[in-house]
């Protein structure tokens, strides 16, 4: 091979040597962006896709039959009349809102099943002039409880076409691992009427403890 030669692939090779480099250079300025934005979404509401009119009629319809459910306990002696008890205080996010009080009936909790018109708690928030108004409920079942069940099919509840959260334990609010489902069926969340924080939702006027 002539010296003429050698330096002609030489100089090839430096070209592409010198593209491959300008190429990762790029990748690399370009991936850290798009990583960030998939970490900063997987903190915040799923992507919203476009419903189907049978979606739509479902969710339609469990929000309809939570407020017709639920509509006595904007009292909310009511809701203790019939088992609710304040539990964990206010519950409130670190930037994504808030879930408000939680009035539970452990009786409904113990027994583990999903219906629509019996929620194992009831939402509430604080307003200004010391009274508690009426946001939703909020549906519960014991992780372990709902799994070893083999009457229903495997894998997260699931109510009218919504399915349930997932807790882990250890969490915030002392309990075991548990699914959860909530319904924002008195106050329009903007987010969505089954995301679990409420931006609008607000613990600053409870006057009891928070979590």
């Amino acid at each position: 091979m002539s010296t003429l030669q050698v330096r002609r692939k030489v100089r090839k090779f430096a070209e592409r040597f010198r593209y491959f480099v300008m190429s990762a250079l790029v990748l690399m300025s370009v991936w850290p962006s798009f990583a960030l934005a998939q970490d900063s979404h997987s903190h915040t509401m799923p992507a919203q896709q476009e419903l189907t009119a049978e979606q739509k009629s479902q969710q339609s319809t469990l929000i309809k039959i939570v407020r017709e459910s639920t509509e006595r306990f904007k009292d909310v002696g009511e809701a203790e009349r019939e088992g609710y008890v304040l539990s964990f205080g206010c519950v409130s996010g670190p930037d994504q809102g808030a879930m408000g009080l939680h009035f539970i009936n452990m009786d409904l909790v113990g027994k583990g099943v999903i219906d629509a018109a019996k929620p194992q708690i009831i939402l509430y928030e604080p307003t200004a002039d010391g009274r508690l108004k009426l946001t939703g409920a909020d549906f519960l079942v014991d992780a372990q409880q709902w799994d070893g069940d083999k009457t229903h099919k495997p894998g997260p509840p699931e109510l009218m076409g919504q399915l349930f959260h997932y807790f882990e334990s250890p969490n915030r609010f002392g309990l075991k691992a548990f699914y959860t489902l909530h319904v924002w069926a008195w106050k329009d969340n903007p987010n969505g009427a089954f995301i679990n924080w409420h931006p609008a939702v607000s613990c600053k006027l409870f006057n009891g403890p928070a979590s």
